[in-house]
This record gives structure tokens, C-alpha cells and sequence, in this order.
């Protein structure tokens, strides 16, 4: 994977989603028509966080490389080379996965 040249404001993070499941559990292929897009993925970046109103920084719940689950339409998706990342509020995240 190449160096990420972008790198996120105050609460916001990025985030490279997981891939889509080819088959399902029981066993059936699925075609890239019918594949849902995965509500999980890896955090890349993370910004400096939330400019509170004492002028502070408020501190980030989650860091580089937690596994995350992120809300429905969480999010702007970019493209930096042949990858595509999403660029989101912290806010948009439900979970860090452990």
C-alpha cells in the first residue's frame, strides 16, 4: 500500500473499508451487483481532534488501525490512486472492534 498524502482535520478520520464478502454463509456466490458495502473497516489517519470552546483540543476516541464499525452513509468516499478511502467524522463511529 502506497504513503497516504492526506491527512484529516480536527475530528475527523480516514478510513479504508474491509472487503465485501464473496460468498454467503451458506455458501452462495455472490456477484458484485448483489454485494452489500461493508460498515466496517481500518482507520488510516486520524485528526487532531475537536477544537472545544476552552480553545483545547478535545482527545480522539479512536487511533490509527482500530478496526471500526462506522454508520450506513457515514461519510465522503475519495479516491487516492487505485484505492478508495472514506473520510469521516469521528462521530460516525458506532464501534472499535477488539
Amino acid at each position: 500500500m502506497a504513503k497516504l498524502n492526506i491527512k484529516p482535520l480536527n475530528d475527523k478520520i480516514i478510513v479504508k473499508r474491509v472487503e465485501a464478502e464473496d460468498m454467503t454463509a451458506g455458501g452462495i456466490y455472490l456477484p458484485d451487483t448483489a454485494k452489500e458495502k461493508p460498515k466496517r473497516g481500518k482507520v488510516q489517519a486520524v485528526g487532531s481532534g475537536k477544537l472545544l470552546d476552552s480553545g483545547e483540543r478535545g482527545e480522539m476516541q479512536v487511533k490509527r488501525n482500530d478496526e471500526v464499525l462506522f454508520t450506513s452513509y457515514a461519510g465522503t468516499e475519495i479516491r487516492m490512486g487505485s484505492e478508495e478511502y472514506l473520510i469521516m467524522d469521528e462521530g460516525d463511529v458506532l464501534a472499535v472492534l477488539e
